[in-house]
């Protein structure tokens, strides 16, 4: 049975969703078209066994979802606004990047 996660709950799993460049890598591909895994694994330089376990963990957080094709099973965001949410956060933390706060970031690996 779905239901709906509390607020805390989403944003720590599409933190954790973001802490790995390969997920991150995935889900960047994956907002500009649906994808299988064979081709993924390919254009990201990443075996398949390494790139399932990936999309395993995308999909337990409920990032993406699988759409059967046939024999073969296509990979896709599990909500287009996804593609529009990974593309607002980029742009906010290049915008914030280029005026960074924190005066020893790289000393305290924070920022």
């Amino acid at each position: 049975m779905l239901t709906v996660a509390p607020d805390i709950e989403v944003l720590a799993r599409f933190g954790r969703a973001l802490a790995d460049p390969i997920r991150c890598r995935i889900l960047l591909a994956l907002r500009d078209a649906p994808a299988y895994p064979a081709d993924l694994a390919d254009a990201l330089g990443v075996s398949r066994t390494r790139l399932s376990n990936h999309l395993a963990c995308l999909r337990d957080c409920g990032l993406v979802v699988t759409v059967p094709d046939g024999r073969r099973t296509r990979y896709e965001l599990a909500d287009e606004r996804l593609g529009h949410a990974l593309d607002d956060l980029r742009t906010a933390v290049v915008a914030v990047e280029t005026d960074r706060t924190c005066t020893d970031a790289d000393e305290k690996d924070c920022c």
